[in-house]
């Protein structure tokens, strides 16, 4: 019972961040998602060295990913242009030079980590930031929080009605071998819910997107979301961890939160910009 008061706290607090951080302004929204990109890096590379053959350099990789997310938001935004992004570059070939004066025998494993968690978490995170603007009559990008808000809504519900609908119904297995607690009839009552939220989303902004694609919007995001909580789960099973950190009472890490998130912005931001 102290649990589950534990995890509802922590992930009422954890809603009112992201939402506030989204609703406010695009500062905000930056500011919060440029430290989230550095502790989910964080995690995921202090995971990788528990192996204890790697060793990554995590305060450089780790400022390499923010880098790449706060450039890129600023190219979004029409602040800053894209050659900035291009010093990300600079950063990598630091990281890759600095291995040719280690001593160590697992140097590749070393680089390809790295890279690994810039392409995997710094990446999404950056692209995602793409889903917060839209191009105004002066042919100028502007801060619109619909879609933000819209992804990370469609998220929560997926994951909340997977639950619940899995809690009561589910029987049949999803994905055993890497998560034996997720069932079809989960996946499937998330969805549905995901879904009507959707269409209720498109009533509400009838000018942003047409009711199919919102549909669509939705169903990109149900499926690549539970992709990335799947495969998040992979990673965490191949380490033999049961959480990616402590950070989020009842939760595990930050990176447990985010983990439907990171793989489905890409996604989704490629049908958006399909569609828009």
């Amino acid at each position: 019972m102290k649990n589950i008061v534990t995890r509802s706290i922590s992930g009422v607090i954890y809603v009112i961040l992201i939402s506030f951080s989204i609703l406010c302004d695009q500062y905000t929204y930056a500011s919060l998602f440029a430290i989230v990109t550095g502790l989910c890096l964080w995690e995921f590379y202090s995971l990788l060295e528990k192996n204890g053959d790697i060793q990554i350099n995590k305060p450089i990789a780790t400022l390499g990913g923010v880098y790449l997310f706060v450039t890129g938001f600023l190219w979004f935004a029409g602040l800053a242009p894209v050659k900035y992004l291009s010093l990300w570059f600079i950063i990598m070939l630091y990281l890759n030079i600095s291995e040719l004066y280690k001593k160590e025998e697992h140097i590749i494993r070393n680089i390809a980590y790295t890279f690994l968690g810039q392409i995997y978490i710094a990446l999404p995170f950056m692209l995602l930031s793409r889903l917060g603007f839209s191009t105004n009559e002066m042919m100028q990008p502007s801060y619109n929080q619909i879609f933000l808000m819209s992804f990370f809504l469609l998220i929560w519900t997926s994951d909340t009605g997977a639950y619940l609908t899995g809690s009561y119904f589910g029987k049949h297995k999803l994905f055993e071998r890497i998560s034996p607690k997720k069932t079809w009839e989960g996946t499937i009552g998330g969805a549905l819910l995901a879904v009507i939220v959707s269409i209720v989303i498109s009533q509400l902004f009838p000018g942003q997107l047409t009711f199919w694609k919102w549909i669509g919007f939705s169903l990109i995001t149900i499926i690549f979301g539970t992709w990335g909580d799947l495969f998040e789960s992979m990673i965490k099973r191949s380490l033999k961890v049961k959480d990616s950190g402590n950070m989020i009472p009842g939760h595990g890490g930050i990176l447990d939160r985010f983990d439907s998130s990171i793989l489905a912005a890409p996604a989704v931001v490629i049908y958006y910009l399909f569609v828009s």
